[in-house]
């Protein structure tokens, strides 16, 4: 008998997974334990192996495209096995789901959602489409290109909007098919998951009835036919790139890459769906050459000098809002959440680094041997919390929970935000050891080949600012550790050994506590051990 494999949930927050890329296809025959797929989840990309054998008969989510975990991802089988019924039935279990979420009893507060979704109100044949939760933190959506208009035909898995979430902007295709009668929500605009985004169903359908079949389906409900005149209104106002007058349709990966290679998508013909560019048409692309009349606006603007000259300055007073991201979004309510939750306070030490300096050359100059001051930072960190087990601790409320392995995290800076990977059993590992597990991480971190695993479970966080020069500053706690280490730059400065003035090279860290496990003794004693460490490295290697 033929099996349904859903969309796996890979990690404790995913909700939603994008095919990376099929490693089987239909007809070839599997193996249990074979890898079918790499699934990009909200932290990394995966590979998912089948724990059936067989051959894959069908596959529901095409490479590029994502789905929410339960989705039917592929159905392995006997050779010639008839699934029609399975495919009608994952259909049909889809709509008894809905219809049986619309008979429970639903608080005020969801009321404008859950009742437009009632099916005693819904004509058949009519399907509301509402905001999808594409990450496990993300609260609200913003749609940042629709690719169907109203009145168009839209076929089940045909992308319908792009989607902008807190982490990324993301593809949502439609599960349904027919004719998209309603847009609820505008280019540009955000609103809360599960609100009503857009109605498919039969060509002809009085969309007002379905709007309001409950007087609470909400402010979207309220200008059924206004709201969509308004979208030139706000295309137009969008900083988007724009081609005689019409919107450029591209795909994320597209826009990515165009973006990296700094070519004018305006240019670039697209091959997709209505002439939608994609990452083939990017990568092919070959820049015509520059227009005859460029050589004489240069020629013009070099002349511009011999204008009379501008005695007073002279122009317009400017300013522009841009939209946060959800990301942003996210990263301020964590941050909040942290520096107003937990009372921080901060201690400040500098570290005569003349011996680290001596000794990380002559480690560097033994061979296939590499270890940088952040490492030696780390291992010194995780000496130090073997001997103040205080800081490598974690406020639980009514108990305070001491960890007896030690765990040091590492802020990595990549194109998104920051990464928090993590390093473990530190104190057990060697200098040189650490230097390849941070150097392997970050790596992996910065191409997005992390896996939740990775980023979990850390006691202790480092931030290491000191290659942009920056020589202090303070860091707020990542949460659930009680300390966070930053470390500056190393400064070469006049210090006094010996009653001397000599030449000295010194770096300022800063411990930022959490003073509801970590009192302000406990602290510095910390930071004292680990200067000791620092400032005699020797030890470090015993």
């Amino acid at each position: 008998m033929a099996e349904v494999i859903n969309m796996p949930r890979l990690s404790d927050t995913m909700e939603e997974g994008t095919v990376a890329k099929w490693l089987k296809n239909v007809g070839d025959k599997v193996e249990e334990g074979d890898i079918l797929a790499e699934i990009e989840t909200d932290k990394a990309t995966m590979e998912f192996e089948s724990f059936y054998e067989g051959t894959l008969l069908h596959i529901g989510i095409p490479e590029g495209e994502g789905a929410p975990v339960d989705s039917l991802l592929a159905i392995i089988g006997k050779e010639g096995e008839d699934i029609s019924s399975l495919l009608n039935g994952s259909a049909a279990s889809s709509e008894v789901q809905e219809a049986d979420a619309a008979d429970e009893p639903v608080d005020d507060s969801s009321e404008s959602s859950d009742e437009v979704s009632a099916s005693a109100e819904v004509p058949e044949g009519v399907e509301i489409v509402k905001m999808p939760r594409l990450s496990d933190t993300m609260e609200e959506g913003t749609v940042a290109a629709w690719l169907k208009k109203v009145g168009d035909t839209v076929e089940e898995g045909e992308i319908l909007a792009e989607i902008e979430t807190d982490k990324a902007t993301m593809e949502f295709e439609s599960f349904y098919s027919g004719t998209l009668l309603y847009i609820g929500i505008q280019e540009g605009e955000s609103s809360p998951v599960d609100a009503v985004l857009a109605i498919i169903g039969p060509a002809g359908t009085d969309v007002d009835a379905v709007l309001n079949a409950k007087p609470s389906s909400g402010g979207k409900a309220s200008a059924p036919a206004e709201t969509p005149k308004e979208a030139p209104k706000k295309e137009a106002a969008e900083p988007k790139s724009v081609n005689d007058g019409q919107r450029i349709f591209a795909s994320p990966l597209a826009k990515k890459i165009a973006k990296e290679k700094g070519i004018d998508l305006s240019s670039v013909p697209g091959s997709g769906d209505n002439g939608r560019i994609v990452k083939k048409d990017v990568e092919n692309y070959t820049p015509a050459a520059a227009p005859a009349a460029a050589p004489q606006k240069a020629a013009a603007t070099a002349a511009a000098p011999a204008s009379a000259p501008v005695i007073l300055p002279v122009g317009e007073e400017g300013s522009e809002e841009v939209k946060n991201s959800q990301m942003r979004k996210t990263i301020a309510k964590r941050l909040s959440e942290s520096k107003f939750t937990a009372p921080h306070y901060y201690l400040t030490i500098e570290v005569d680094m003349g011996n680290a300096m001596a000794s990380r050359k002559q480690i560097n100059d033994l061979p296939d041997t590499k270890v940088s001051f952040n490492d030696m930072v780390v291992k010194a960190c995780a000496m130090a919390l073997k001997k103040h087990p205080q800081v490598n601790t974690t406020w639980k409320g009514d108990t305070t929970r001491y960890n007896h392995h030690v765990h040091v995290g590492v802020a990595v800076a990549v194109d998104d935000g920051l990464v928090v990977p993590v390093v473990k059993f530190t104190d057990q590992l060697s200098l040189t050891q650490i230097g390849a597990a941070v150097k392997d991480l970050a790596g992996r971190a910065r191409n997005k080949k992390l896996t939740p695993a990775e980023m979990d479970g850390s006691t202790f966080t480092v931030s290491n600012l000191g290659m942009f020069g920056i020589t202090e500053f303070t860091s707020i706690i990542n949460q659930p550790n009680s300390a966070i280490l930053s470390v500056g730059a190393i400064v070469q400065k006049p210090v006094v050994k010996d009653g001397q003035i000599v030449v000295g090279n010194t770096m300022k860290v800063t411990l930022a506590c959490d003073h509801r496990t970590v009192d302000g003794a406990t602290g510095a004693q910390f930071l004292l051990t680990l200067r000791s460490y620092l400032e005699n490295p020797v030890t470090m290697l015993a």
